[in-house]
């Protein structure tokens, strides 16, 4: 079984240091009014920072702001937000939830559009509910995002006749307000009653120095979401919804002026109370001192420590702010790398560490630590996580470190210049949103670049290395431990935890920066033959063939300017290993791919990259090896160096083998406490018939494995170049990459015979299987139905399952969500496969009560069977349409989708003309056609339900 433990470790880290709940998007901080430049003469004057001018901005006489900028990335397509200045923070004791509740009003009925007609007709215009029409509350702002096709006036003009409709015209019709309360509890189930909101429930209070913000988290109160009135929520609604704490956000492939129209007509209408009530705002009072607090929980997996120092809040208006700015991330970059060293050692201190200075919450900037320790080994990380903070302030950063953070900001800033007219239209609406909120400037990219090469030299060491001194001394801390219960007995007193941090760093020593000046590679092998050469002008592929057996499959594109897409496989994988064998072969890649290449470790390489964009990683699957990567065009060249390495002289590194393993049997200790862990590694073996492959790995496996067994297997997977194929796609040339890959892929060393791969069976049982797992206290439940079987992979089968996992996923929204509000956010799968057989998996999922349980899944099968009765109906199956449809024709301008597309259809050689011949093949959906699929594939004759239930009482 795959799991990445980095993954999981972090996202649990970053979960816990924003208390799961916070929906803030991070700002950028000004300077210390103490702290000024050692050189009077390098000094930025400060400025009001210039507005875009490729965006137009306005306000109506109602007080509404709205921002308008063309732009034709995703061509024919818009995105509309509504923004509004107003969250659960404004809520009053008897309306704590409703901020949120009323943001699903919006859904269920407005002025214009009764009940479910709204979400009706946008998918309908291919828009997907979810995916793409969606909102968000937060304690500050609520926010709803509606993107849309513009190649249809008609659609495209009513977007903004449903965002006046949001903005002022809800009708909280009672009894779709009575359905949704089950709906709305079903989503705080969902995201709740686990661990995590336990323990938040227990640090909020001190995270949050007893600010409003502890009690005003927009998930609300259940009894109150059980039983309010009408009256509350309008009362919320007629408050807080007005145009003079509102924004429309419009970014697209349109003409702004019939948009500015637009907007005039149909915002112009609304209008403010007569009496408003003011726009309060609650911060959260930096108090002297420090807090602690520690808090426990029976199902919580981690120890974690987390190191507030709170800041005053601060916005980039200025060019200082700005300038500050700057400082900040290269003070975050720097600080970082450093303790991402450590996990490079044989013995790392900690699971995952990070520090950084950043926006906190009402109005508050925080220096925030936040490291992971290993079962039993809190002093060990917490004071190792402060020492590398200390380090910083006594002895300050190198000048090596400090270039290439320099390097690295300024290569980051110039790649988004130079896709400044390839820039999706989602990223200028981020930028939009919090100048509206917070005021934060939005200067725009080419002003920002230019200011980096202006300025950025004119920071100095000396400012970098006073930025840790300010950060620590903060007079206002918090400090939170959050761990599992078992290891209560293991924690230290508020006196010996306080302790650690006094004491840490005290015999620390400066940092000595490793780096190397050689090249990557000091002889450059000598270039291979190309045998072959066709072109495909119909799709504009042309594909090389070397004589080592290598192939190339080349699509240059104009759809980013500096973008280059690169994967490889060949056929082979941990699937060619024995059972006893599997774990070292499975940790091969993952190792091999953190120890660095030929004679640089890990940490040296990374800093060999400085200045550069460019990525690859080998891979090992279970049927394949290759590689996954992505450059820009001047850096492609790098990129194949370090593909001919992974190849050709992969590292040995005996210290990254000795910390991965001792991560894994960290993760392994109390990986048994978390239910959703016990559920997902019990469908992982039930759906591989308890193969020990697709298991979790049990200590004594990992005893068994061993460095040189890894190796030995990366080198045998790597060490035939015959039979892969390279698919490269972006912004190039061919005839210019053609040298660089007969140097890079056309030397690399091959035999006559290629590698394929074994049958091992990783698939679901026969027959009807039902498994439940009792576990956790939480009254929550989780639900997944399998259906499964083999498959005849076929460009008409997968489309026809396509179809039958998106007109199903509406029938069990309207059903399972909107009728019987027993779950949030019902999940329908499919999945199909060639290799190494044809088989296919259709699952089913939702969370919900554990007394919904039978009669949830009694429903499903009853819609189940309703289109294998009947069929779909006809306006699902047009909703699918579209909504495919408009999602191909975004796919068709992404690298991305091309690259996987020509790879997936390489390795398992299937006609490249395929996407020719959409939307034809799409027009093979019918009414017909989905009860034919429905009672081949979801007969039940395979079908595994697996069910998490809490613990018996």
């Amino acid at each position: 079984m795959r799991i990445d433990f980095k993954l999981s470790v972090a996202a649990l880290a970053l979960c816990v240091a924003s208390t799961g709940a916070f929906a803030q998007v991070k700002k950028k901080p000004a300077p210390s009014p103490k702290q000024k430049p050692a050189d009077p003469a390098a000094q930025v004057k400060a400025s009001t920072l210039p507005i875009d001018k490729d965006v137009i901005i306005g306000k109506l006489p109602n007080g509404l702001t709205y921002y308008i900028r063309q732009n034709s990335q995703p061509q024919n397509r818009a995105e509309l937000y509504l923004v509004n200045k107003a969250g659960s923070i404004l809520e009053a004791d008897n309306q704590q939830g409703l901020a949120h509740f009323t943001e699903h009003m919006a859904f269920n009925g407005t002025r214009d559009f009764p009940k479910n007609a709204l979400v009706n007709y946008l998918q309908s215009s291919g828009v997907k509910f979810g995916a793409d029409l969606n909102a968000f509350t937060s304690f500050d702002e609520t926010v709803y995002q509606l993107p849309l096709p513009t190649d249809s006036a008609k659609v495209f003009e009513r977007g903004f006749d449903i965002l006046a409709n949001w903005a002022g015209y809800v009708s909280f019709d009672q009894t779709e307000l009575d359905k949704e309360r089950g709906v709305i509890l079903e989503e705080l189930r969902l995201r709740g009653k686990n661990a995590q909101e336990r323990l938040q429930q227990q640090v909020l209070p001190t995270m949050l120095s007893n600010s409003r913000y502890a009690t005003r988290l927009p998930k609300g109160k259940e009894d109150i979401i059980k039983n309010f009135n009408l009256a509350t929520i309008k009362s919320f609604y007629d408050d807080w919804y007005r145009p003079n704490l509102q924004a429309v956000i419009a970014v697209g492939d349109f003409d702004p002026k019939r948009v500015e129209q637009l907007i005039k007509e149909k915002f112009s209408p609304l209008k403010n109370p007569a009496s408003p009530k003011p726009r309060v705002e609650y911060p959260v009072a930096s108090t002297p001192g420090t807090s602690v607090k520690f808090a426990t929980d029976p199902e919580f997996p981690y120890t974690v420590a987390q190191i507030i120092v709170k800041l005053p809040g601060t916005e980039v208006r200025t060019t200082t702010d700005y300038m500050q700015s700057m400082r900040t991330g290269l003070f975050n970059q720097m600080l970082n790398a450093r303790l991402n060293e450590l996990l490079q050692k044989s013995n790392p201190p900690f699971l995952y560490g990070s520090a950084s200075y950043g926006n906190f919450i009402g109005k508050q900037d925080a220096f925030t630590s936040v490291v992971v320790a290993r079962p039993g080994e809190l002093e060990v990380a917490v004071k190792t996580l402060v020492g590398e903070t200390e380090r910083a302030r006594k002895f300050g950063f190198t000048l090596t470190e400090f270039e290439r953070a320099k390097q690295n900001a300024l290569v980051q800033m110039g790649d988004a210049y130079k896709e400044r007219d390839k820039t999706r239209s989602s990223n200028f609406v981020s930028e939009y949103q919090q100048n509206f909120l917070n005021g934060t400037g939005i200067p725009g990219i080419a002003w920002e670049y230019q200011f980096y090469l202006d300025n950025l030299d004119k920071i100095t060491l000396q400012q970098m290395n006073a930025m840790a001194a300010r950060y620590i001394a903060g007079q206002s801390r918090a400090v939170v431990v959050q761990a599992p219960d078992n290891e209560k007995p293991k924690l230290p007193t508020e006196a010996v935890l306080l302790g650690w941090i006094a004491e840490a760093g005290k015999t620390v020593t400066a940092y000595v920066d490793n780096v190397s000046t050689k090249p990557l590679i000091d002889k450059i092998p000598e270039a291979g033959e190309i045998v072959d050469e066709t072109r495909d002008d119909s799709i504009g592929v042309t594909t090389l063939t070397f004589k080592n057996g290598i192939k190339a499959i080349l699509k240059p594109t104009d759809f980013k300017n500096n973008q280059v897409i690169l994967t490889g496989y060949s056929y082979g994988g941990t699937s060619l290993v024995s059972d006893a064998d599997y774990t070292s072969a499975n940790m091969a890649s993952g190792v091999v791919g953190s120890s660095g290449v030929s004679e640089f470790n890990q940490i040296q390489l990374q800093k060999m990259m400085t200045g550069k964009s460019v990525s690859v990683e080998p891979y090992i699957s279970d049927y394949t090896q290759g590689f996954s990567g992505n450059a820009t065009t001047k850096d492609l060249g790098t990129a194949m160096e370090l593909v001919y390495l992974y190849f050709t002289q992969p590292r040995k590194d005996k210290d990254i083998w000795e910390s991965t393993m001792s991560q894994w049997r960290s993760l392994l200790v109390n990986r048994n406490l978390d239910p959703n862990s016990v559920f997902q590694d019990t469908v992982s073996a039930v759906l591989n018939r308890y193969n020990t492959r697709a298991m979790v790995p049990t200590t004594e496996r990992l005893n068994a494995a061993s460095l040189d067994k890894a190796y030995d297997f990366y080198k045998s997977s790597f060490g035939n170049a015959n039979g892969f194929v390279f698919t490269l796609v972006g912004s190039f040339d061919i005839d210019a990459v053609k040298p660089l890959l007969a140097t890079y892929l056309g030397s690399l060393p091959s035999s006559e015979t290629k590698k394929t791969y074994k049958d091992l069976g990783l698939y679901p049982p026969a027959g009807v299987v039902t498994k439940t797992v009792n576990k956790g206290i939480g009254e929550k439940s989780t639900v997944q139905l399998v259906f499964s079987g083999d498959y005849e992979y076929t460009e008409s089968n997968n489309m026809q399952l396509d179809a039958l996992e998106e007109v199903l996923n509406i029938k069990l929204i309207e059903r399972l969500r909107e009728q019987e509000s027993g779950v949030y956010a019902p999940g329908v799968r499919s999945m199909y496969q060639k290799i190494p057989t044809g088989r296919y998996t259709f699952t089913v999922s939702f969370g919900c009560a554990p007394e919904n349980v039978d009669k949830l899944i009694a429903a499903t099968m009853d819609e189940i069977n309703k289109i294998k009765t009947t069929g779909a109906q006809a306006t699902d199956i047009q909703k699918f349409k579209a909504e495919d449809m408009r999602s191909k024709q975004v796919q068709l301008r992404e690298n991305y989708f091309w690259a996987g597309y020509l790879a997936s259809g390489s390795q398992y050689q299937l006609d490249p003309h395929r996407i020719l011949r959409y939307p034809k093949t799409a027009e093979t959906v019918t009414v017909q056609s989905t009860k034919d699929a429905a009672n081949k594939y979801l007969s039940g004759k395979n079908l595994v339900k697996l069910i998490l239930m809490p613990e018996k009482k």
